[in-house]
């Protein structure tokens, strides 16, 4: 029996980053949209401890970047060093210094740099911010049901569990980012296609007092185990000398009872010490993408339509990218300037994106420290010193694609989308380490900092940016703010006059799309016949 009703714009099942992404984008552009989420979200589990420099450009643009690096359980300035050893309180084969970039400091390729902060921490400082968006509206352990649409809408079934209370929720979209076993994906029917079981593992997490301080390989994020007997990544995770652990040679038929983990952890770093199992979960690593992300009104984003190993990073971040994406092009949809082929680039533009990274993250989970190991590799002598002088050269090479990724994470385009005008240039190739900023339609916007110390970022407006050169006529500016208003959309023009900046944006005129991507570029803007506003909309 239906108890109420309830009415919204946007219905996002799933409260987690991704579902809270989305949120933030709707909210911030007046949409309103509910989340509901049959959690209450209080979790322990490390799930991603990076957040990216993209997305916490995206948080810089939401106004809560430093919000984010005041929540930091071991504090920004922390090095994010990963250490290859034997093990805790063995040898050091190799390291990579500020790896995935989250050493603070301007770096000219970004407006933030990344950060290693537990998942939860990121949830609780998203969440904060949703509280103060009039517009958004969040129901934890709430229960999706069943789901149906039709031309006019979606109407949603959920049960309020501590109450067992049924109610309707009548939308006119609704965006599934309930994870792996996404409701929404089966009501769909939407299928999950790629290779299960690629591995087995275990995160494990743990509190160990003085284990920091037990060891003399200096502070890290993360330290991979290379030796024999238990191969395992571990690191800091939190406040409070909280830790995670991970094996990663987990046979097929093996069971993990908590009672023989702190052995098992014991075993892996040599230092012995209480170690206080606080939770443990089982995951397999699998490659999979959904062979679709909508039906009509209804859209799937994050794990909901694509999972990969978390090697790299790329998870979390990878949906928080899918929460924007559709949140801004709902926005538009519903604020009436955007049209049908609007929503449909968004599997257009993303698909291929997660094919991409789905390639990185199941390339860097094919090297784990149990298959770096060869036996004397910890051995004191002339021998072992040799052995670890050459696993730490193959590390140095095959492990590079996982921590210096900028070109992953921020070289990615959208270079087949019916809503980027492509200008003919040619197509660069896909590098995963080396970024190299261009202007080219369907390419992020490439950043620069101004004389006065912000970010070009900063001066972008919420919906469309026209970034014209000092030299670009007037004309031309004010004929594109003709045809901008005649649809509807707004346009903010910008002029820097920094020479760093024309020197990036070479043509007189680039068109900036509210998610920092470059929309269109030229030196004359097109008479309204030509329809390029109408194309950059989705409205032909």
């Amino acid at each position: 029996m239906v108890d109420s009703t309830v009415r919204t714009r946007v219905l996002i099942v799933g409260a987690g980053p991704v579902g809270m992404a989305a949120a933030i984008e709707l909210g911030h552009r007046g949409i309103p949209c509910l989340l509901i989420e049959r959690n209450d979200r209080v979790g322990y589990a490390p799930r991603a401890k990076t957040t990216n420099v993209r997305t916490r450009e995206h948080f810089r643009r939401w106004g809560i970047a430093d919000a984010l690096k005041a929540a930091s359980p071991l504090g920004v300035d922390y090095p994010s060093n990963v250490v290859f050893c034997t093990r805790l309180s063995g040898q050091e084969l190799t390291r990579f210094e500020n790896a995935l970039y989250c050493a603070p400091g301007r770096n000219p390729f970004y407006s933030e740099h990344s950060q290693w902060i537990p998942q939860y921490t990121v949830e609780e400082v998203m969440r904060s911010h949703i509280q103060s968006l009039p517009n958004v509206e969040m129901r934890f352990n709430t229960q999706l049901q069943k789901i149906s649409q039709d031309e006019q809408g979606v109407q949603a079934e959920a049960v309020d569990l501590p109450s067992g209370k049924a109610y309707v929720i009548h939308a006119d979209y609704l965006i599934g980012a309930d994870g792996a076993r996404s409701l929404v994906r089966e009501a769909i029917g939407a299928k999950l296609e790629g290779t299960y079981g690629l591995a087995r593992h275990y995160n494990i997490v743990f509190r160990a007092p003085g284990l920091a301080q037990a060891h003399k390989l200096g502070p890290a994020i993360m330290y991979w185990q290379v030796n024999g007997d238990a191969p395992s990544l571990i690191g800091p995770m939190d406040r409070g000398d909280k830790w995670f652990f991970m094996p990663t040679s987990v046979k097929e038929d093996y069971k993990l009872d908590l009672a023989d983990a702190p052995a098992l952890i014991r075993q892996a770093t040599g230092i012995d010490l209480p170690y206080e199992i606080l939770s443990s979960d089982e995951w397999v690593a699998s490659r999979f993408l959904s062979n679709s992300y909508r039906d009509r009104r209804v859209f799937l984003a994050g794990d909901a339509c694509h999972l990969h190993p978390p090697f790299g990073g790329y998870g979390m971040n990878m949906g928080v990218a899918d929460g924007v994406d559709l949140g801004w092009k709902l926005a538009a949809v519903l604020k009436g300037w955007g049209g049908r082929q609007l929503l449909d680039s968004y599997e257009q533009e993303r698909r291929p994106v997660h094919a991409l990274v789905l390639d990185e993250a199941v390339a860097n989970h094919s090297v784990l420290s149990h298959q770096l190991w060869t036996d004397g590799l910890d051995a004191n002598d002339a021998t072992g010193a040799a052995l670890r002088k050459d696993v730490g050269a193959r590390i140095q090479t095959s492990k590079m694609r996982e921590f210096n990724t900028l070109g992953v994470m921020l070289g990615y385009h959208y270079e087949h989308s019916p809503v980027i005008v492509p200008d003919g240039s040619p197509e660069p190739g896909h590098d995963f380490v080396n970024y190299i900023p261009s202007s080219r339609p369907g390419h992020l916007a490439p950043h620069a900092w101004m004389h006065d110390g912000s970010s070009l970022y900063d001066h972008f407006g919420q919906y469309f940016t026209l970034l014209a050169s000092k030299n670009a006529p007037s004309e031309a500016i004010d004929e594109a703010q003709r045809q901008a208003k005649a649809l509807g959309v707004s346009l903010k023009v910008i002029q820097p006059q920094e020479a760093g900046i024309a020197e990036l944006y070479p043509m007189l005129l680039t068109l900036i799309r509210p998610d920092q991507h470059i929309a269109w570029r030229g030196n004359a803007w097109p008479s309204a016949t030509q329809g390029l506003m109408q194309q950059v909309s989705g409205c032909r």
